[in-house]
């Protein structure tokens, strides 16, 4: 896997969240904030955990201390989608950055996490967009059921949008 690869392949996955926040943006705190009886989380529970997956595993891929990522972001803290929109724009910027200071080479390194979480570590990032993927997909079922149209946030969306954007 090649770095600017793994950059393309997060470039799709903050623009698949990009498209699910903009959607939850239109139903109400409560509905943000309510349990589900349909996916593991509510709608707020599913994106925190999805956010918080990335903040951890970057923490723990940057062999940062384990107090430092080993903490679950706390639904709580994110009343609203502006909230949690505000502060993954953040993470965002940190996960980016990190992503450009990688090369091929670091991304071909072994990483030994112990036990068996011991593989390239584009392997460890591609899982982190594959979890992200399949969690946006809960949500995506959650607002279908509250009445909001899903948004498309396939990857060939992402390529159409991409499109879009240099023929304006």
């Amino acid at each position: 896997m090649r770095q600017p690869d793994i950059v393309m392949l997060f470039d799709y996955s903050y623009w698949a969240t990009r498209q699910v926040l903009d959607t939850a943006a239109e139903i109400s705190d409560e509905q943000f904030a309510a349990p589900s009886e349909v996916t593991w989380r509510g709608i707020r529970g599913t994106l925190v955990h999805t956010l918080d997956v990335e903040r951890s595993w970057r923490g723990r891929l940057r062999r940062e201390p384990k107090e430092s990522w080993d903490r679950d972001l706390r639904d709580d803290d994110y009343p609203t989608v502006q909230a949690l929109a505000e502060y993954w724009e953040r993470d965002e910027h940190e996960m980016r950055s990190w992503l450009q200071g990688l090369d091929d080479a670091a991304l071909e390194a072994v990483v030994d996490l112990g036990g068996n979480d011991r593989f390239p570590l584009w392997y460890f990032l591609l899982h982190v967009i594959t979890h992200s993927a399949q969690q946006r997909r809960d949500v995506v079922i959650l607002l279908t059921g509250l009445g909001h149209p899903p948004p498309e946030i396939e990857f060939l969306n992402y390529g159409d949008s991409l499109r879009d954007r240099l023929e304006e």
